[in-house]
């Protein structure tokens, strides 16, 4: 039985989907192909170069021979009828990913059972979520990023009030943004640049004076489409 899109348009934008569209919608989802920085870089650059009708450029493509299992939470927080997505600022400090947006999350431990219980345990180091206040709704596909993590979202609804304290050696900010804004494809922005004589192309997502990008855009980029889909 053909299954009808979730996302509804409101003005010049778009409504977010109910918790129980979300839970349905996730539940159906069947087996999928892992998504990857990479796959993301080589459609946008061949887009790109298509509507520039400029001759074809070798994509930014590394090897991904191997990857590292890991787990993010995409934290669902509904407030007043309205949902929004729980998001964090990496410290500036750090060596890897400084001062980007991103999910709670990190790489899968011995101790974690499972995929989930990796991302409630990140979740609950970096921000100090308890995780008896988080309802798995069931995950999107698998994200390769070009660090060679293989992420599993996983996609929870927060009860509030929450008291979040944030750990100030890994998390500057954290905030919230409204699920509407970073589903809506009239924000998913296309942009590129060269390295290493190579073109990448990857999604951002400007909210304010903030801005998301790389693989936590490209999940939520994937969010939308799962939402969006008739399948």
């Amino acid at each position: 039985m053909e299954q009808s899109a979730v996302l509804r348009t409101r003005g010049n934008g778009v409504t977010a989907p109910s918790v129980a569209d979300i839970r349905a919608r996730l539940a159906a989802l069947g087996p999928s192909p892992t998504l990857s920085d990479i796959g993301i870089s080589d459609s946008l650059v061949s887009e790109a170069d298509v509507l520039s009708a400029a001759p074809g450029r070798e994509a930014w493509r590394p090897s991904l021979e191997a990857t590292r299992p890991a787990g993010v939470l995409v934290p669902l927080v509904e407030r007043e009828g309205e949902i929004n997505i729980l998001l964090t600022r990496r410290a500036d400090h750090l060596h890897h990913h400084a001062g980007q947006i991103s999910f709670p999350g990190g790489r899968k431990e011995e101790e974690d059972a499972t995929i989930a219980d990796t991302a409630l345990r990140e979740a609950a180091e970096e921000i100090g979520l308890d995780s008896r206040l988080v309802t798995i709704l069931g995950v999107l596909p698998q994200y390769v990023t070009l660090t060679r993590f293989a992420i599993t979202p996983v996609v929870g609804l927060l009860k509030p009030p929450l008291d979040l304290r944030a750990d100030p050696f890994e998390v500057a900010d954290i905030f919230e943004v409204p699920l509407a804004h970073l589903v809506d494809p009239a924000h998913h922005e296309r942009h590129f640049r060269e390295e290493n004589g190579r073109r990448r192309g990857f999604y951002a997502i400007p909210y304010g004076d903030r801005f998301i990008w790389g693989a936590t855009a490209g999940i939520l980029v994937n969010f939308a489409a799962l939402l969006a889909s008739h399948g």
